[in-house]
This record gives C-alpha cells, structure tokens and sequence, in this order.
C-alpha cells in the first residue's frame, strides 16, 4: 500500500461554510471521459456554485463571462449535459442530478432550427410545451 502524506502539512483543505462535492464514480466510471472540455467546465461551475439540492440560478450571461466562453460554446455545453442526463434546466434554473448508472452517450449536436426549437429547453416554444403540453 502507498503511504500518504500531505506535501504540505500546513495547507491542509479543511470543510468551511458552503460545500460542493463530485463523486469519485464521476472520474472513475468514465462521465469526465465522455465530456467535452465545455462541458466540463460549465458541469464544474454548476457543481460549485448548486445548493445541497444541485439548484443553481445563475443566468447564461453570468455563466458566459465567469467561464470566458461564449453564448454557442454554452448552449452546446449545456446541451450535451441535458443529453448526457448530468443535468436537468428548465429555460431558468439549473439542478446538477445524481449520476446516472452509465455514462450516456453523446448522439450529436442540434443542427437544425428544428432540432434547436425541439431539444433546447430554453426555447419559447419548449417552455410552452413543458408547461401546457402539446
């Protein structure tokens, strides 16, 4: 067995205040392997800055200039973590959700205004159909 020992004895994390954690099955059980490095980055920011129920309400431009990336690279970032069942939005608030039982698969970006208009929650017309039904 490897000894551990901290390199730095006296900066040892110690838990304060508000607290965020990743599952170690998140690394292990190939999630990060199956991310985009935007989808990493915004799936990150969402697990720091949720509350103990995984709800964040910080807004797309807020999100767009914390992380220095742009409104399409967000949208396909958010995107593909819905798809990827990592995350649920409902076109204003974000919940990071536990992780499914296999990492699921990416079948590719929305290419189409069709496409864009039926998958993408923040749209008008989805918000609609979400709330009234079809």
């Amino acid at each position: 067995m490897i000894e551990k020992a901290p390199l730095c004895s006296d900066r040892i994390r110690k838990i304060t205040g508000s607290f965020a954690f990743i599952e170690h099955r998140f690394l292990r059980g190939g999630y990060f392997a199956s991310l985009h490095v935007n989808e990493v980055l915004l799936y990150l920011f969402l697990v720091l800055v949720s509350d103990r129920n995984g709800l964040s309400y910080y807004s797309y431009d807020r999100i767009c200039t914390l992380l220095r990336i742009g409104t399409d690279a967000y949208i396909e970032a958010r995107n593909g973590l819905i798809r990827k069942d990592l995350i649920a939005f409902d076109g204003r608030v974000f919940q990071v959700l536990s992780l499914p039982d296999q990492p699921v698969g990416d079948p590719g970006l929305l290419k189409t205004e069709e496409d864009m208009c039926r998958s993408d929650p923040a749209m008008v017309h989805q918000i609609v159909v979400n709330a009234f039904g079809r």
